[in-house]
């Protein structure tokens, strides 16, 4: 069986595209698929400051395709994503809680309702009375959570896989790896994904 490993940040729109067709990409190469959050602001800072860069200086032709793009991906997708008022997000706590639901058994569905409560529905999703909402509607105990999170463990275990996409070469989220070292990067990659993990499987 091939293994298909997924790094990833809820705070980018790429990766939301790119989430939600990973299950599928992953089922139809009967692939293991292996979750792993990390936080995209860390890798920036240790391996792709020009990000930063680009945001304080950017290019209008640039940005304007980038919309286009986005846009185009959501409708192929069926999916709505906005522009949110707080952009960039702090997104800690957030994927520390992805680290916890993962433990749980319950990943998919709260990223997918972190993606969607800050791309769809546009709010703060560093805002604990957003996450507790989204903890509650997948089945968490909030106070449990929130100690979780607050916990070495969960601590260590974002920053262990942050660390981990860096040394492995990767730069930013989604990042995915089929079978170990074959790196691929971003939404549209997929099919390339997907043909790997075909040649794999």
């Amino acid at each position: 069986m091939a293994r298909l490993e997924f790094f990833f940040d809820c705070s980018s729109p790429w990766t939301y595209l790119a989430f939600h067709k990973i299950e599928d990409v992953a089922r139809e190469a009967s692939a293991e698929l292996v979750w792993k959050p990390i936080l995209v602001g860390g890798v920036f800072n240790a391996v792709n400051r020009a990000v930063y860069e680009a945001r304080a200086s950017p290019v209008k032709a640039r940005a304007a395709y980038y919309a286009k793009d986005l846009a185009d991906w959501a409708r192929r997708y069926g999916l709505e994503i906005g522009l949110p008022a707080v952009f960039p997000v702090n997104s800690v706590k957030a994927m520390r809680g992805a680290c916890y639901a993962l433990d749980r058994g319950v990943l998919p569905r709260y990223a997918r309702a972190v993606f969607e409560a800050y791309w769809g529905a546009l709010e703060d999703i560093s805002q604990d009375a957003v996450i507790e909402r989204i903890v509650r509607d997948v089945g968490l105990e909030p106070k449990e959570f929130f100690e979780g999170i607050r916990s070495d463990e969960y601590r260590v275990k974002l920053r262990e896989n942050t660390d981990e996409l860096i040394a492995r070469g990767g730069f930013g989220s989604p990042t995915m790896f089929v079978d170990g070292d074959d790196m691929y990067f971003g939404n549209d990659r997929l099919v390339l994904v997907g043909d790997a993990l075909e040649r794999n499987g």
